[in-house]
């Protein structure tokens, strides 16, 4: 493309101190060094991961920061010795690069030669996970770049770059959802109403879905929950609800939301044998959990989850085929699409409980 090798100037939202609305700014996009690919962004969500920056309860980022990292675009252009993607491609950035070589995870405010491709009146800006997806240009390097089917369209699977691909993955792999078990999904955001798809393409045979704001219960439907219930409608403790339900507790059970107390009631809702709790919500950073060891010693299972277990690099492709042959239906979790201007209102939105997902658009 004709912006090769040169230094571009585009928009993007830049979270300059702890606490402060993002500022849509015009930025400089350095072009991308040996192994590294520039990207322009077209379409990206908003995920609580983003609104946990702002709010500092996520560890090891520094500002000022572009924050996102749900984003889809095209590449602009590449590095030397760049092979797996090429100029005009499709691509998701990739929050868990895949290198192939190494399990180490390191700091991704910088990229991996410690520079930021990204500058703002002057001053150095902080790269997000390595992928920065709020921004219209951004610079990854090539093992955190998954190229798609040119059939995507990139406004319905920047969802896979997170909230998607973790729910769905936490049911499919991280749980190992059998057919015929029973489920139960705490909290039905965007990634929630992942798992919920993932449990039924699974095979389980009830998916009872938990939330506090009932006009999420007709979507969790749509997508495949058999039960809809509201903690807030009983006396008794949820896990107590849940296991006079199933009579002995779920197989499966979720936690979505990012809280200590629902987390203890999801394991306690499992069977106490074999059941499986998966973390999946985000807890604050610093945040400890107290739980009866009682519940793990009679046989519970409790796991975590990162961006559902995936591969990214060689899974992201096979999830973006699949939704092409329709065998899910992510695009139900799109609530709202905003220009990329009202990036703010999107994060409104996502506070009020008012949007699934808010995917913004360049």
């Amino acid at each position: 493309m004709a912006t090769a090798g040169q230094v571009i100037r585009c928009r993007a939202a830049v979270a300059w101190a702890l606490g402060k609305p993002l500022s849509v700014e015009e930025v400089e996009v350095a072009p991308p060094k040996a192994g590294e690919v520039r990207i322009k962004i077209v379409a990206t969500g908003i995920c609580h991961t983003d609104d946990h920056i702002l709010k500092g309860s996520l560890p090891n980022v520094e500002f000022p920061v572009i924050p996102g990292h749900e984003g889809a675009g095209i590449v602009e252009s590449i590095g030397e010795g760049v092979t797996s993607v090429k100029p005009g491609d499709k691509v998701i950035p990739l929050t868990i690069p895949q290198c192939g070589e190494c399990s180490f995870f390191e700091p991704q405010n910088l990229l991996p030669d410690k520079t930021s491709r990204f500058s703002c009146k002057g001053k150095q800006i902080h790269h997000f996970l390595w992928i920065s997806t709020f921004a219209e240009y951004t610079v990854v390097p090539e093992y955190a770049v998954a190229k798609i089917d040119t059939a995507a369209p990139l406004d319905k699977v920047c969802l896979f770059g997170c909230g998607f691909s973790t729910g769905y993955g936490a049911a499919i792999n991280t749980a190992k959802v059998k057919p015929g078990s029973s489920c139960a999904v705490f909290g039905l955001g965007g990634v929630g109403l992942s798992v919920v798809m993932g449990c039924k393409a699974a095979g389980a045979s009830r998916i009872i879905a938990v939330d506090i704001n009932k006009d999420k219960f007709a979507k969790a439907k749509e997508l495949g929950a058999t039960d809809c219930i509201n903690p807030r409608d009983f006396k008794k403790p949820i896990q107590e609800v849940l296991t006079e339900m199933t009579g002995q507790g779920v197989d499966y059970s979720f936690e979505a939301i990012g809280l200590a107390d629902t987390m203890i009631a999801a394991l306690a809702s499992c069977n106490m044998s074999t059941g499986v709790f998966v973390m999946v919500g985000e807890l604050d950073s610093g945040s400890e959990i107290s739980i009866d060891p009682m519940l793990l010693l009679t046989g519970r299972t409790w796991k975590g989850t990162v961006l559902g277990g995936w591969k990214m690099r060689e899974c992201i492709p096979k999830l973006v085929s699949s939704y092409l042959e329709k065998k899910f239906n992510s695009d139900s979790l799109i609530t709202h699409t905003l220009p990329f201007a009202k990036v703010n209102e999107g994060f409104e939105l996502l506070r009020a409980g008012k949007s699934i997902r808010t995917v913004l658009l360049f």
